[in-house]
């Protein structure tokens, strides 16, 4: 249920340094250092990858008469060409074209550290302050001989990069380029896993070790300040959490009212981090300083026993869908809903997971894209009960021939909740 956004600082900064060390107290960084410290992470994407996602995707251009594809900063941009950059009014992007290398679009004053960060062959053209890129797009299009054929977009490009290329060629035709980008970044390598599997790794022994550090009257921020330190202690990066205690735990995303750990209420964690530019995304809720009351262990179990349907229901070849309209009616069957209504499951059985903490597709009733081996998704059917608790459990896992499998394996009893 985590999400996480791209942005200048978070780009800017190494690894294990997203949140500055300097806003986690000391002690609570040095009891993380104590019992954690660095673990060895995977290497990252290599440079043989990332060409060779290049040819893939020059392949399907071709196969989906699709000219040239462009892709802004963000996700994608890293993931074919390792530049890590942020959005803003200036355009950084890379156009890919279905013959030769691509070309990196830039500010004049970016060049240098875009040059830095390339790690794949392409030519660098800078445009000044009082220049427009995307005429230096179009230029290349026209050169590469695609301006008069299809160009796709990168779907999370913003409309002014389309709206400012139609001016430069206005009889272009422009098409999601989702059968090239999308189609590639939902289906993880063996290395890609690796890494997800380090983050999820990192994430739970994160959790093992602020569990037992929660006291009463806590508040969501000093639990994120141990959550924080334990992910930077074992070198890997993240932005924090989202914490929820009691009543707070009935939102998906939570209250913004004042919320401190009581006992006898639920805690809900909702992590992740970042190993080498890929994500974890790991929920998990338990009864602070007591027993659960029978509500509350009753819901955790139906809960639980949604996370095993989803699974059950993942299946090679199956519309991602199935697996959200198999957990809804279960729950409907146990007096939940119906569909999306409270009491119940007011959001999807779980998102795409990758570079990006939510990405596409989705487990959700309607998407009729077939599940296939290396797709990667959360399971997180959380129960809420409005104006008294939620229960959220979320582990992410992967497609393989044989059916998905877990990255994490979620706890069997509300009272061993990181067993």
């Amino acid at each position: 249920m985590l999400e996480t956004t791209l942005s200048r600082r978070g780009l800017m900064m190494s690894a294990g340094a997203i949140v500055a060390s300097a806003a986690i107290p000391p002690r609570i960084a040095a009891a993380a250092q104590d019992e954690l410290g660095p673990v060895k992470l995977p290497p990252p994407i290599s440079n043989e990858e990332r060409l060779a996602r290049l040819a893939r995707a020059r392949d399907l251009m071709q196969r989906n008469g699709i000219g040239a594809v462009l892709v802004e900063s963000g996700p994608s941009l890293d993931y074919y060409t390792g530049i890590q950059w942020w959005r803003s009014e200036r355009l950084t992007g890379a156009v890919i074209p279905a013959q030769g290398d691509p070309i990196i679009v830039t500010p004049f004053f970016e060049g240098p550290t875009i040059r830095e960060m390339l790690v794949v062959p392409a030519e660098v053209r800078t445009w000044q302050e009082d220049e427009e890129p995307l005429k230096f797009v179009a230029d290349f299009l026209k050169e590469r001989g695609v301006a008069g054929e299809t160009i796709g977009f990168e779907e999370t490009n913003r409309f002014w990069i389309l709206d400012r290329l139609r001016e430069q060629l206005p009889s272009a035709k422009i098409v999601s380029a989702n059968p090239v980008v999308r189609a590639q970044r939902m289906i993880k390598s063996s290395a890609e896993l690796a890494l997800m599997q380090s983050a999820a790794d990192i994430t739970i022994a994160a959790f093992r070790h602020i569990h037992p550090r929660i006291r009463e009257g806590m508040t969501p921020t000093q639990i994120n300040e141990m959550y924080v330190a334990a992910v930077q202690a074992q070198g890997a990066s993240t932005d924090g959490g989202l914490i929820l205690l009691g009543e707070a735990a009935a939102y998906p995303h939570g209250s913004g009212r004042p919320q401190h750990v009581r006992k006898g209420e639920v805690v809900l964690l909702d992590c992740g981090c970042e190993v080498h530019g890929y994500q974890s995304d790991i929920s998990r809720t338990f009864v602070f300083g007591g027993s659960p009351s029978a509500d509350q262990r009753k819901v955790w179990e139906q809960m639980r026993r949604g996370q095993d349907i989803a699974m059950a229901a993942a299946k090679v070849g199956a519309p991602a869908g199935s697996v959200d309209d198999a957990v809804r009616s279960a729950y409907e069957s146990w007096g939940y809903g119906p569909g999306y209504k409270l009491p119940g499951t007011s959001h999807r059985t779980g998102h795409g997971i990758g570079m990006e903490g939510h990405e596409p597709v989705n487990l959700v009733h309607g998407e009729k894209t077939a599940l296939a081996p290396g797709m990667c998704f959360s399971n997180e059917p959380g129960i809420y009960l409005p104006g008294r608790f939620g229960i959220r459990l979320e582990d992410c896992f992967h497609m393989t021939e044989a059916g998905p499998k877990w990255f994490t394996v979620p706890p069997s009893s509300i009272d061993q909740p990181f067993a």
